[in-house]
């Protein structure tokens, strides 16, 4: 008993260390980093006009930055498994912040979509890198909860960056730049700033933890080992390329899918959509900074309710229905206080959604094919951050409505409820199945 209670304090210490001096600077970091993705949101209030940029093409130019998020993230996601986290994290926000400022100088739609692409390219990689990061420090049954405190960087980004956008296109001839020429240009330093605190700040594993007293460092090590093996017995070995095809992997990447259509359609459309009631850019600045700050509390009290009761799968589906009914409700609104009710619930709902998601791949996959299976996970599932916003551009230039295109992405969102409830009862039978081979002397997976 005695042993059990100290085991029991030195866990707590150890997780609350981390958590200290972890979770708050990736925070930082992909606070950034969305901020440098979704701030053409609000640079397409007068930049469009500026350059030339239908609905449809801007809505294609924000979607295609998941093109070449696409094509890299695998690729990414193994060369931070092999060369460690602090290097690569630095090389992908150094990029990032280059061409994130370079987005001041667009001409027309190619070099918009030449940019975008390349912004997708160069960061491609970053958000599983650092899910897969947390999965070397944080045991399984601590990750929605450190998931969630870390994926509220997205809406709080949204949240303070929604002001300070809005502020910034005030600047409108300042030194003679367009006010969304600064908003790219001072936006994009802090990402370059931070691509050097990483080199310093960042440690790559527990075992180089020196800032870990030498027994919590040996506890970790042990507990991520011994974690490691237990999902290996579980579910078997598993190569890079086979992750790549598993089933369950592909699965949980079209139920991320509507997620992210979700996501980004208020990231990138809802400026427009609050402006279109007649408000200026930084009343729209304010107006967008309240939907994230519900998001914020939501995310983090269901992703610790998920931890505390150890279920998943319904806090995927009602996070999501959550959604559905915002987006239904933003399309029909009449005025402006529907809308920022329902921002409000899609903001929680997509929220919501993700951490307790996340909490699921590792619990079937580890090594090189963690990092291979989270950036399937991420990189086909964030096509729908290109599905969403060029479906709701297109429909609005065809229609002059942004309805036809909120309700597609809810019906996306549906359908990601559906196939979770779905996969749950798929693994409820193979696990009953799995039981009754022990019996007759067979074994089963239920991953495999």
């Amino acid at each position: 008993m005695t042993e059990t209670l100290e085991v029991q304090s030195l866990e707590k210490r150890v997780i609350s260390k981390l958590t200290r001096r972890i979770v708050p600077f990736v925070m930082l970091l992909y606070f950034v980093a969305y901020l440098d993705r979704v701030n053409i949101g609000f640079a397409a209030l007068t930049m469009n006009d500026d350059i030339g940029l239908s609905a449809t093409a801007f809505g294609f130019g924000a979607g295609i930055f998941f093109v070449g998020y696409f094509l890299f993230e695998i690729p990414s996601n193994l060369i931070l498994h092999r060369v460690g986290a602090r290097i690569w994290i630095a090389r992908i926000m150094l990029t990032w912040g280059l061409i994130s400022g370079s987005m001041a100088f667009v001409q027309g739609p190619t070099s918009f979509y030449v940019l975008r692409f390349l912004l997708g390219a160069a960061e491609a990689g970053f958000f599983p890198g650092i899910i897969l990061y947390l999965s070397y420090w944080f045991p399984a049954r601590h990750r929605a909860g450190v998931t969630a405190v870390f994926m509220a960087a997205v809406p709080l980004s949204i949240a303070i960056g929604s002001p300070i956008s809005g502020a910034l296109l005030t600047l409108d001839g300042v030194f003679g730049l367009h006010g969304w020429q600064w908003l790219f240009l001072i936006e994009a330093a802090p990402a370059l700033v931070l691509a050097g605190v990483v080199l310093v700040y960042m440690t790559d594993r527990p075992d180089r933890a020196k800032w870990l007293e030498d027994e919590e460092r040996q506890w970790l090590i042990a507990e991520m080992k011994a974690e490691e093996a237990d999902v290996t017995q579980e579910h078997g070995s598993q190569s890079a390329l086979r992750a790549l095809a598993n089933p369950w992997v592909l699965s949980l990447a079209l139920v991320y899918f509507g997620t992210s259509a979700g996501l980004y359609t208020v990231g990138i459309w809802s400026p427009q959509i609050i402006a279109q009631h007649g408000v200026g850019p930084v009343a729209t600045g304010f107006i967008n900074a309240v939907p994230p700050i519900f998001a914020v509390l939501a995310m983090v009290l269901w992703a610790k309710h998920s931890d505390r009761t150890g279920e998943r799968n319904w806090h995927i589906v009602i996070a999501c229905l959550f959604a559905v009914a915002g987006l239904v409700l933003a399309a029909f609104a009449s005025n402006l206080m529907l809308v920022a009710v329902s921002l409000i619930l899609v903001s929680a709902g997509v929220s919501s959604a993700k951490p307790p998601l996340w909490s699921i791949p590792t619990q079937f996959l580890a090594g090189a094919a963690a990092a291979t299976g989270i950036a399937t996970i991420n990189s086909i599932g964030n096509l729908g951050g290109f599905a969403g916003p060029f479906i709701i551009g297109w429909l609005k230039e065809t229609t002059g409505s942004f309805r036809g295109g909120l309700l597609a992405v809810a019906a996306a969102l549906v359908f990601s409820a559906a196939l979770i409830l779905v996969l749950a009862g798929i693994r409820r039978r193979q696990f009953s199945n799995s039981h009754s081979n022990e019996v007759t002397g067979k074994t089963g997976r239920d991953y495999a």
